[in-house]
C-alpha cells in the first residue's frame, strides 16, 4: 500500500491512498463466504457456491463492493497511523480508481487534532478574593441554623414580616376564575418571595378572615403573562420562634457543648469554604490567561457539532426538566436567538480549546493518572450525578467512558502544573500559596470550562425568575 498525506488546513487533511490488488485477497475471500451464506443457487449446497459461480449469477461488482467495504477501514487506519495524526470524527472517502484485478485507489478527508504551541505561561499573574470571614459572616450562618430550628405558633394579630400565614388564592383575568387559578391551605413566609409578586404587601396587616385583592402577572398556568386580579384570604397567622442562642441550642444544634466553641468551628468551616471558592477562582483566571495566550485553530465541524450538542442538552434535558421552551427560556432572561447562538458558540470553542491545550500540555509533562487518582475522582463524580459510586461505575464501563474520565483527571493535573506556576495574589495585595493545591479540584474547574454550556448559570435561576 502506498499512502501521501497533504494539509488542507491546520485541523483538515486528505489521504491519497493506492493498494495493489493482491492486498485485497482476504478482504475478496471474506466476501465470497459472506455472499455464499447469503444465497441459494439450485445444484450448489449452501456455502459451497463456487467463486466463478458467485461472479456469473450474482455480477463481480456486487462481490467487489463488498470487499472494498470490508478493506477500507483497514487500509484508512494504517494511512492514518503512518502519517501519525490524530483523526477527528469519521473521514469522508472517495473511490478515485477500481480496477479488478489491479489497483485500488482512493482518498480520504478527515478534521484532525490540531498541533497545538504551549505558550510560556511561567509570567501569569491573576488577583483572587480575599479570605475573609467576618463576625457578621459567622453571625448569617449561626442564624441560619438558627432558623432551622425555629417553632411556629398560632398568633390572634396582623400579620408582619417573617410570620407564616395560612392562605386562599383566587386568580381572574378578565373577570372569570381561571380553572388551574384558585387553591386553599398554602403556607407562606412573608418576605421569602416563594409566591406572586405583589403579595407580600396584600397579607402584610391582615388578620386570620382577612382578605385582600391585588394584580400580578402571571408567570405559568393557562394564563401564563396575563395580568390577574388576586384575592387572598388569610385564613390563619403563625408566627416564628426562634430558639434561645445559648449553649443548650449549641448542644441540640451541633456536636459542641458551648455555644462559643459552635461559632469558633462555624468561622473555621466558612474559611474552608472560601479557601475552596478562592482556589477555584484562581484556576479560573489562570485557565483564562493561559488560554489567551495560545493560539489554537478549532476544527469547524468539531466545533458545529459541539455547538448543536450542547444545544440539544439545554433545550431537551435542562430545560426540559423545567418544563421550559427555549422560546420562553431566552424570553425570561431578555436573550435573542442571535445573542443565545453567539454565547453557545463562544463557550463550544472555549471548551475545545481547554481540550486541546491541557492535553497536549499533558503529553508534554508525561502526566499520568494512577488508580487512586481515578478512584477518587469517579467518586465526586458520582456524588455529583445523585448515582452511587457502584451505579455511575457501572454506567462508566458500559458506555465506554473510562478513557472520558481519565481524560478529565489528566487535565486537571495539567492546570495544576499551570497555577502552581502563576503568581497569585489578593484583593489585599498578599500572594496566596497554591502550591498544595487540590489536583481533584483543578479537574472540575477544567470540566466545568468544557462542559458548561453558555446558560448554564441562567438556566439554574429560570425557576426563581418563573415563581415570581
Amino acid at each position: 500500500m502506498k499512502s501521501a498525506v497533504e494539509t488542507l488546513n491546520p485541523t483538515r487533511v486528505r489521504f491519497t491512498v493506492e493498494v495493489p490488488f493482491e492486498e485485497l485477497k482476504d478482504s475478496l475471500d471474506a466476501a465470497y463466504k459472506k455472499i455464499n451464506q447469503q444465497v441459494t443457487v439450485k445444484g450448489f449446497r449452501k456455502g459451497k457456491i463456487p467463486a466463478r459461480v458467485i461472479d456469473q449469477r450474482f455480477g463481480r461488482g456486487a462481490v467487489l463492493e463488498e470487499a472494498v467495504n470490508d478493506a477500507l477501514p483497514k487500509f484508512y487506519t494504517e494511512a492514518v497511523n503512518e502519517a501519525e495524526v490524530n483523526p477527528l470524527g469519521q473521514p469522508e472517502v472517495d473511490i478515485t480508481e477500481l480496477k479488478d484485478g489491479e489497483l485500488l485507489a482512493f482518498t480520504a478527508e478527515v478534521d484532525i487534532r490540531p498541533t497545538v504551541e504551549i505558550p510560556d505561561y511561567t509570567g501569569i499573574e491573576v488577583e483572587v478574593d480575599a479570605v475573609e470571614v467576618t463576625d457578621e459572616d459567622v453571625e448569617k450562618s449561626i442564624e441560619q441554623l438558627r432558623g432551622r430550628f425555629a417553632t411556629t405558633s398560632v398568633v390572634e394579630r396582623a400579620a408582619a414580616e417573617g410570620d407564616v400565614v395560612t392562605i386562599d388564592l383566587e386568580a381572574k383575568v378578565d373577570g372569570e376564575v381561571l380553572e388551574d387559578g384558585v387553591a386553599s391551605d398554602v403556607s407562606y413566609t412573608i418576605g421569602s418571595g416563594e409566591l406572586l409578586e405583589g403579595i407580600d404587601e396584600a397579607v402584610t396587616g391582615l388578620e386570620a378572615g382577612g382578605e385582600a385583592t391585588f394584580t400580578s402577572q402571571l408567570k405559568g398556568g393557562s394564563a401564563e403573562g396575563k395580568d390577574a386580579e388576586v384575592t387572598v384570604k388569610v385564613t390563619k397567622v403563625s408566627a416564628r420562634e426562634l430558639p434561645e442562642l445559648d449553649d443548650e441550642f449549641a448542644q441540640t444544634a451541633s456536636e459542641f457543648d458551648t455555644l462559643a466553641d459552635m461559632k469558633a468551628d462555624s468561622r473555621k468551616r466558612l474559611e474552608n469554604m472560601k479557601q475552596y471558592d478562592q482556589a477555584t477562582q484562581a484556576q479560573e483566571r489562570v485557565l483564562e490567561k493561559f488560554l489567551e495566550l495560545a493560539e489554537v485553530p478549532i476544527p469547524e465541524k468539531l466545533l458545529e457539532d459541539e455547538v448543536n450538542t450542547r444545544k440539544h442538552s439545554l433545550e431537551h434535558h435542562q430545560l426540559g426538566q423545567m418544563g421550559l421552551t427555549l422560546e420562553k427560556y431566552l424570553e425570561i432572561q431578555g436573550k435573542t436567538v442571535e445573542e443565545f447562538d453567539a454565547e453557545t458558540r463562544e463557550q463550544a470553542v472555549k471548551g475545545i480549546k481547554t481540550q486541546f491545550l491541557l492535553d497536549e500540555l499533558v503529553n508534554k509533562e508525561k502526566l499520568n493518572v494512577n488508580q487512586e487518582e481515578l478512584t477518587e475522582h469517579l467518586m465526586r463524580r458520582a456524588q455529583s450525578s445523585g448515582m452511587s459510586p457502584d451505579q455511575f461505575a457501572q454506567a462508566v464501563v458500559e458506555g465506554n467512558q473510562v478513557p472520558m474520565l481519565v481524560g478529565e483527571v489528566a487535565r486537571g493535573k495539567a492546570l495544576a502544573v499551570v497555577v502552581e506556576a502563576a503568581k497569585v495574589t489578593d484583593t489585599n495585595g498578599v500572594e496566596v500559596d497554591l502550591t498544595d493545591e487540590d489536583e481533584e479540584q483543578a479537574a472540575e474547574t477544567v470540566e466545568a470550562a468544557v462542559n458548561a454550556d453558555a446558560t448554564e448559570d441562567d438556566a439554574a435561576e429560570a425557576p426563581a425568575e418563573e415563581a415570581k
